[in-house]
């Protein structure tokens, strides 16, 4: 899939989202640090990550209340 392909709604957050930015570089340096286990940093991105997705979907689509493709009237892109 190439990165201006269309993803289903939430919990898939857009690449360019800055809070996800946040939150993979939070990530990456809680490993550097030594604060974190590489599996510690993977689940706590994921997990805020998929939060991220589930708000930015809500953002663009306030009375979806489904999960999977996107909402014919939605030209998120």
């Amino acid at each position: 899939m190439t990165p201006d392909a269309q993803m289903p709604s939430p919990p898939f957050p857009s690449t360019d989202n800055a809070v996800l930015g946040l939150i993979v570089g939070c990530a990456i340096e809680s490993v550097r640090s030594g604060e974190a286990t590489v599996e510690e940093a993977i689940l706590h991105a994921a997990v805020h990550g998929w939060s991220e997705g589930h708000v930015q979907g809500e953002d663009e689509c306030p009375v979806c209340d489904f999960r999977g493709g996107l909402a014919e009237d939605n030209a998120r892109g």
